[in-house]
């Protein structure tokens, strides 16, 4: 019996985004110029920055389960929208009804992964990306070379996606946008006999699909991973799978994907990831992942 390595990942390399702080339920993240509040389940410490630091904030999102979630209560003047930056990325983050603000930052970390690996591969690998958001992972791999189809269920999200893809000036890029429910999708792919050299799934705890399909993570991920085993090409690249707010463990995800691929050669990695703070240094985990590569792309990033 082999007992996982697991590894906490940080992402470290931003500029326009910080955790400045967290505790008490709550952190404190600058976005670019502004300031802002949110809940977070896993700041269980002490705050390290004085209050008038927290004071200061521009906005403050307020969860209220009789308002479906919450709202923003702000400040100070803000724009609906405003642009972010990441390497030769850009998006729009918006603070909308949700207390999600169209990236997730901690991600970074599998971006920067898959970027390598593709860059690594020296080819242009057909990647699926499932439940792709706001397509940040989506235009990374493209730009690393890869020929990308990006997929989710939510039309407004798709859209917001393809704003980003013309923020970032990256329109001539291989990208195929794609509305539709991620299993019904896959095993349609399956049928058509398409193949992917590579996959990176994002799934939520739960969702819906256009039409009003159900998503449940614990009854339909084995369904997922199984489908999207079909649809791998002979010689993939890598797999690559993150999941928020669920009651698995990255052991979990790690047998997950070590049983999806293993018919080929390659090494399974999982762990957490998340984000280090400014003020205190502590490791804020956000999500939990396992990924697999091929056997020599992996040798290859030592």
């Amino acid at each position: 019996m082999t007992i996982p390595d697991l590894s906490l990942l940080a992402a470290t390399s931003w500029q326009d985004y910080e955790l400045l702080d967290s505790g008490a339920g709550m952190k404190l993240e600058r976005f670019g110029a502004y300031r802002l509040i949110r809940p977070e389940a896993e700041a269980v410490w002490q705050r390290a920055l004085p209050e008038n630091e927290w004071r200061a904030a521009d906005a403050l999102y307020k969860p209220a389960p009789e308002e479906n979630g919450g709202h923003w209560e702000f400040r100070k003047k803000m724009p609906d929208q405003w642009k972010l930056s990441y390497g030769q990325l850009a998006f729009w983050v918006k603070t909308s009804s949700s207390r999600h603000l169209g990236v997730f930052p901690e991600q970074s970390c599998q971006w920067d992964w898959a970027e390598k690996v593709i860059h690594l591969s020296g080819g242009k690998p057909r990647v699926l990306v499932l439940f792709g958001y706001t397509g940040i992972a989506s235009l990374s791999a493209a730009a690393a070379g890869a020929q990308v189809t990006h997929l989710d269920a939510s039309r407004k999200v798709v859209t917001w996606a393809r704003e980003n893809q013309t923020l970032s000036r990256l329109d001539s890029l291989p990208i195929r946008w794609i509305l539709d429910d991620a299993l019904k999708f896959v095993q349609r792919e399956q049928r058509r006999g398409s193949c992917y050299d590579a996959l990176i799934l994002d799934p939520p705890k739960f969702g819906r699909g256009p039409k009003g399909e159900i998503w449940d993570f614990y009854k339909l991920l084995p369904d997922l991973l199984a489908a999207c085993r079909a649809i791998l090409s002979p010689d993939p690249l890598f797999v690559q799978l993150t999941a928020y707010a669920v009651k698995a463990s990255a052991a979990t995800m790690y047998n997950a994907i070590l049983e999806m691929t293993a018919r080929f050669k390659g090494i399974t990695q999982a762990g957490e990831i998340g984000l280090l703070e400014r003020s205190a240094k502590r490791f804020l985990s956000t999500a939990i992942f396992a990924r697999w590569c091929r056997a020599d792309i992996h040798q290859e990033m030592g």
